[in-house]
């Protein structure tokens, strides 16, 4: 079964328990940049613990990929790129790196979930993975995105 196919029928399947989900199915993606990345990222949103997100503007411009809009809906992979939930997003706020706030550190739900960890953890991120020549800079734009757990529920 292609990557395809298995997003396909989880959508499907998604959509025989709840009938208001669109009938097209929406982009397919995984947290974070590597496997490991995936997999802890998506258990915290199964947990309940991840409600939110930030990505790099700059990426999304050198991408051409567009931003993520209130009502989307999204299906998270796992490290194996099988299909494994559906977040909605609730919210998007773009703000600098230096005024992401206390609440939205909290609602990413990695390490200690504060703001000073999640400095640390996103810059060094962005200096590792981001697909953007431009990197990191404390200047940047971040897409702050707040989001609920739709599938698994």
């Amino acid at each position: 079964m292609t990557a395809s196919t298995a997003v396909r029928e989880f959508w499907e399947r998604c959509r025989a328990r709840d009938s208001a989900l669109p009938a097209d199915v929406p982009e397919a993606w995984a947290f974070g940049a590597t496997t490991e990345h995936a997999d802890g990222l998506l258990q915290l949103v199964l947990d309940g613990t991840k409600t939110g997100t930030a990505s790099s503007v700059w990426d999304y411009e050198f991408s051409g990929d567009p931003l993520p809009q209130v009502g989307e809906h999204s299906i998270i992979l796992d490290g194996a790129g099988e299909p494994r939930a559906v977040i909605e997003t609730t919210s998007v706020e773009i703000v600098p790196f230096t005024e992401v706030t206390d609440e939205h550190a909290h609602a990413e739900g990695e390490d200690d979930r504060t703001l000073a960890s999640w400095r640390t953890i996103h810059e060094r991120f962005w200096r590792l993975h981001s697909e953007s020549p431009k990197g990191y800079a404390p200047d940047m734009p971040v897409l702050c995105e707040r989001f609920r757990l739709v599938y698994p529920a």
